[in-house]
């Protein structure tokens, strides 16, 4: 297991490194067993013989609290199992009926194959203690606690990877419990005293519900892309255009042409030098003056709009009267 453990930086999509929770339950058959038993009672002395118990199928049920390292995973485990049966005793004519139930707390060591996928074999291994109860139909009981050992070979189905169920084959034993069991037969105490192996194989399923797989985040829907768009600047109070400002022109006639099929629009804008009216009739001419300048470097005229804006849009806000060059502009947006 400490070899394995390097896989845990090679976590796949089903599978994350956390905490799990689950339940588990399905059938268990407990081997039947042949043991010496030993019946006193007082006036009538002490027989020992063999005791041949047969035991009929069972159930179980439990749950189990772990941490999984994406491969190897660890965890804590309860189990309650029941069987009935018939014990044949010496001195006794007949069999008699019996029952054995046990609850288990065992720490389990396991191994995902393929971990992280949506099919998951694996094995494991556990130990831990078992508090065993034995009793008779007729009355009487006895308990013992136990060592209890277990070997586990499996698959899992990642549904998610926060949901797992699972379907294993288990080897379950224990320790051979020692009954001393008193039970009243007709005013006489009866002392049976039996040391009975335990051993079972279980068919069992589970589900797990995992924790710590990262939220799922939708990825950002892409950011429209920009329309290309040029700056063209004008001196005060004028809309004749300088040689820089005629470059700038051409750079976006020659992105027009490349573009294919496309619109051009030519916003102008004055600053908040001179009289509202004014501005707006002076941001149009500068709009105009662009655009001719489009047309002369091959431009459909249809291709291209005029907008006037005047002093509304400044790009650097002023208080009124003041000359701002940035403000003396025209904006062309090809899209």
């Amino acid at each position: 297991m400490l070899v394995a453990l390097p896989v845990v930086s090679q976590a796949q999509g089903l599978q994350y490194p956390g905490f799990y929770i689950g339940a588990i339950g399905g059938v268990n058959w407990m081997f039947n067993n042949s043991f010496t038993t030993t019946v006193s009672a007082p006036g009538f002395g002490t027989v020992s013989g063999t005791t041949n118990g047969s035991w009929n199928l069972g159930w179980g049920a439990g749950g189990m609290i772990g941490y999984d390292f994406v491969g190897p995973r660890v965890e804590v485990e309860g189990m309650y199992r029941d069987n009935t049966g018939t014990l044949t005793v010496p001195g006794f004519a007949g069999s008699v009926g019996a029952d054995i139930n046990q609850v288990s707390v065992m720490a389990n060591i396991l191994y995902d194959f393929n971990a992280g996928g949506q099919l998951v074999p694996y094995i494991g291994a556990g130990a831990g203690v078992a508090f065993i109860n034995g009793s008779l139909n007729g009355g009487g009981s006895a308990s013992s606690t136990q060592f209890a050992y277990q070997a586990m070979l499996g698959v899992g189905y990642n549904i998610d990877p926060t949901i797992r169920i699972n379907l294993e084959g288990r080897y379950y034993g224990t320790t051979s419990p020692n009954f001393n069991n008193t039970t009243n037969v007709l005013g006489t105490p009866v002392t049976v005293n039996a040391n009975p192996t335990n051993n079972n194989i279980s068919v069992l399923a589970s589900i797990q519900f995992r924790f710590g797989a990262p939220a799922v985040v939708a990825a950002p829907a892409p950011a429209p892309a920009a329309a290309p768009s040029y700056m063209v600047f004008f001196d005060w109070d004028r809309s004749n255009l300088s040689a820089q400002a005629l470059n700038t022109i051409k750079q976006a006639a020659n992105a027009y042409k490349t573009k294919g099929n496309a619109r051009i629009t030519a916003t102008g804008h004055a600053d908040r030098s001179g009289p509202e009216n004014y501005n707006m009739a002076l941001s149009l001419r500068r709009a105009n003056a662009v655009k001719d300048a489009l047309v002369r470097e091959g431009v459909p005229a249809t291709a291209i709009a005029v907008i006037g804006r005047g002093e509304s849009q400044p790009l650097v806000p002023t208080a009124d009267g003041v000359r701002e060059p940035q403000n003396r502009r025209v904006e062309i947006v090809i899209q």
